[in-house]
């Protein structure tokens, strides 16, 4: 009885030994996560350029097409197709035998009114010399008339004769005044047959660029055709017009009476840009638009820019201190925009920040961060707000953003 006592002891007291014996497990403590490395740039204050934006079109200099004076066959093309041309230089050829054939009809027929003139002229001299002597026969008889020695009808002949004798000089002089009104008509014919003969040879009446010759030699030209022969656009200088809201007027007024505005035309990656003055503000405002129309003038010496072309425009009023963060450090979040800012533990909060414009690699921030604070540009895909991060300057992480 007493070992059966003893065994239900000891085996009760098994499992309290055992169970004093064995150590307690340990539970695990909170871990840190590792800092996330980032790449950070500075916030920094500058002198930016306060811009207008706009698309603009851009338009030649001058722009003429060259159309025929005269009538004829095209016998001559001077020139290539899209090549520059200078003021002056010969362009076309129409037949000129019409012309100097009527050049020459009416030289000669101006040759025959002098002809003409001169023996009109030398009827009035001898007739002049005869109304001289009518005259003086008329006032001798008159004497003897009062002296009663000549008869009535002698008297009666010599007045005739004196009177016949006028109306023959005014004779003269009358048909001499039409012959100098014919060699006046003449000499227009004369010019107006110079002037056709002229016109056979066009010649270019700016410089400028050709376009497709419209055209060909062989084919008749009509003085009174609508249709140029050829379009001539003088792009060096050429023009950029575009519209701005009206809200920028009173600023581009203001601005553009104290010095001349810059205007950027950008016309794609690969020609680049050009850049010109702003030259006219148009006197009123579009109200259809609500916009307000103007023109750069460019020099395009390297034709950068050609007419018809869409290019983006760049208008530059003034320049102003602000903040500027590197474009790569704004993200896009549900409220807008914000950036990491590096706190000084190394922490990072995320900062909501309103962006104004893109000057180069940076953007401005209105609002949201201030010049000297520390923002991150690589590695913002691995942050949290009071994440711990390590830097290095902007370039310096690789891996996704």
């Amino acid at each position: 009885m007493m070992s059966f006592i003893k065994r239900v002891v000891i085996l009760g007291l098994t499992p309290l030994l055992t169970s004093c014996g064995s150590s307690p497990t340990a539970q695990p403590g909170p871990t840190t996560p590792p800092p996330v490395p980032a790449g950070v740039a500075m916030a920094t204050d500058e002198r930016v350029p306060i811009q207008v934006r706009a698309v603009g079109n851009a338009e030649p200099f001058a722009s003429v097409g060259v159309k025929a004076q005269i009538s004829g066959p095209l016998l001559s093309v001077k020139f290539t197709e899209g090549a520059n041309v200078k003021a002056g230089e010969l362009l076309f050829e129409i037949d000129a035998r019409p012309s100097r054939e009527a050049l020459r009809q009416a030289e000669a027929t101006g040759k025959q009114h002098d002809a003409e003139l001169k023996v009109a002229e030398a009827n009035l001299a001898r007739s002049r010399a005869q109304l001289k002597n009518a005259q003086a026969d008329a006032a001798r008889f008159e004497q003897l008339s009062r002296e009663g020695i000549s008869t009535r009808m002698q008297e009666e002949q010599i007045r005739t004769a004196a009177e016949v004798a006028t109306q023959t000089v005014r004779a003269d002089e009358a048909a001499i005044e039409g012959i100098r009104a014919r060699l006046e008509t003449n000499r227009s014919a004369v010019e107006q047959a110079k002037l056709s003969l002229g016109y056979t040879q066009i010649y270019a009446p700016i410089s400028g660029r050709t376009g497709n010759l419209l055209l060909h030699p062989g084919n008749l030209v009509s003085a009174n055709s609508d249709n140029p022969l050829v379009v001539i656009n003088q792009i060096a200088p050429i023009f950029v017009t575009f519209a701005v809201p009206e809200r920028y007027l009173d600023s581009i007024v203001e601005q553009n009476a104290k010095r001349r505005l810059t205007v950027e035309a950008i016309s794609g990656e690969s020609s680049g840009s050009a850049h010109g003055v702003l030259t006219v503000i148009d006197n009123a405002v579009d109200a259809a638009t609500g916009t307000i129309h103007l023109k750069g003038t460019f020099d395009n010496t390297e034709n950068r820019l050609w007419p018809g072309q869409f290019v983006n425009v760049v208008l530059t009023l003034d320049t102003r201190t602000a903040t500027l963060i590197p474009a790569e450090a704004v993200q896009a979040g549900q409220q807008g925009s914000f950036a990491y800012v590096v706190k000084p533990d190394q922490t990072v909060e995320p900062r909501p920040i309103e962006v104004g414009q893109a000057v180069g690699g940076k953007v401005v921030v209105q609002s949201g961060i201030i010049a000297g604070e520390t923002v991150v540009t690589e590695g913002q895909s691995r942050l949290y707000p009071g994440a711990k991060v390590t830097t290095s300057a902007a370039g310096g992480v690789s891996g996704p953003k």
